[in-house]
């Protein structure tokens, strides 16, 4: 589950409307968390608890107050929803800290945080953070911040925005992007995505198309935009696989993968997901016959693919001896059902 917020204004309709547009096939289950009319792929959602809209590409809009919001996401989550991703767009006026609460405390197992995604205005921040300081606290809750409207900016205030905003998240990514389009296998797993045998940029070809190509002055917003892929025959140093994951590389939204550990009698299969700064480990078996090959896939901007990846050859084990099951901590610390 993904929470959109940001001020009103910024561009989180808009960013709805485009993941709805271009999913490829993802079915995503909508939460307005707001009151009022609120256009979506121009269908007119009133502002009434639990008024639920087809969008007709199966993608299910709705219009709620946050204390209708637990019902939702369990009638949402239900296998025969067919949902692959519930986002939450907040209320431009909205306290996220208390969505995150509830989507992080919710005990259905079908539910995940996804993070936090703060869209901020880029010609209009500056004067809305003045009258509303509060902002900036909200940001500093985020696992993305997308300075959105970038195109109606100054390369020069662009950039400095975003050193200011860095200042106050630290290490959570800060992207520019103009009429809210972001590829959405930023956000999510996409149904059909391929992934991805090498580093290399995501498509964001078609986001952009009403620019001239030719122009060599022109650059992507996204053009920082990229996804690394990690295998690994040998199992990994648990000890370190988790320090890579909290002092992950700059630029580094979102990790996942499957992995083996090197610990005496542990012979499970780990699935692992970080969004942001939150990282899950859970545990499974491995397939009859499938090799137990640890592979990970990172995404974010500006990443240094073969830092990154060097990095990640650090996690294997080299020694000749399993670990002792000490070495399992760290991970017990992101597994849900050990905490």
């Amino acid at each position: 589950m993904v929470i959109v917020a940001g001020f009103l204004g910024s561009g989180k309709t808009t960013l709805l409307n485009y993941l709805l547009r271009n999913n490829r096939g993802t079915r995503i289950g909508v939460v307005v968390n707001d009151f009022g009319a609120v256009n979506i792929d121009a269908m007119l959602v009133a502002g009434q608890v639990d008024a639920m809209v087809s969008l007709g590409n199966g993608c299910v809009c709705c219009a709620v107050d946050v204390s209708e919001l637990d019902d939702l996401f369990a009638q949402l989550a239900q296998p025969r929803s067919a949902v692959d991703v519930i986002v939450v767009e907040a209320s431009g006026l909205a306290e996220p800290r208390n969505l995150i609460r509830m989507v992080v405390a919710n005990p259905n197992p079908r539910i995940g945080y996804g993070g936090l995604v703060e869209v901020v205005d880029a010609e209009q921040f500056g004067e809305t953070s003045t009258r509303h300081p509060e902002l900036i606290s909200h940001l500093k809750l985020a696992d993305l911040v997308l300075v959105n409207k970038a195109d109606r900016v100054t390369p020069e205030a662009l950039t400095a925005l975003r050193a200011q905003i860095t200042e106050w998240v630290d290490q959570v990514p800060v992207y520019a992007t103009t009429h809210g389009r972001v590829d959405p296998g930023l956000l999510f797993d996409e149904r059909t995505r391929e992934e991805p045998k090498v580093a290399q940029q995501l498509s964001f070809d078609a986001l952009l198309d009403d620019h001239d190509h030719d122009d060599p002055d022109h650059r992507h917003f996204h053009d920082d935009y990229v996804s690394v892929s990690f295998t690994s025959e040998r199992p990994l140093n648990p000890r370190a696989l988790v320090d890579f994951l909290e002092n992950p590389p700059p630029g580094l939204f979102r990790a996942k993968g499957c992995v083996a550990f090197a610990v005496e009698g542990e012979r499970r299969k780990f699935e692992m997901h970080l969004v942001g700064r939150h990282v899950t480990f859970t545990p499974g078996t491995w397939a009859r016959g499938e090799q137990r090959v640890s592979s990970l896939v990172l995404i974010g901007a500006g990443l240094d693919a073969d830092a990154a990846r060097e990095r990640l050859r650090a996690t294997v084990f080299e020694g000749h001896s399993p670990l002792d099951d000490q070495a399992m901590l760290g991970i017990w610390r992101y597994t849900p059902s050990m905490v």
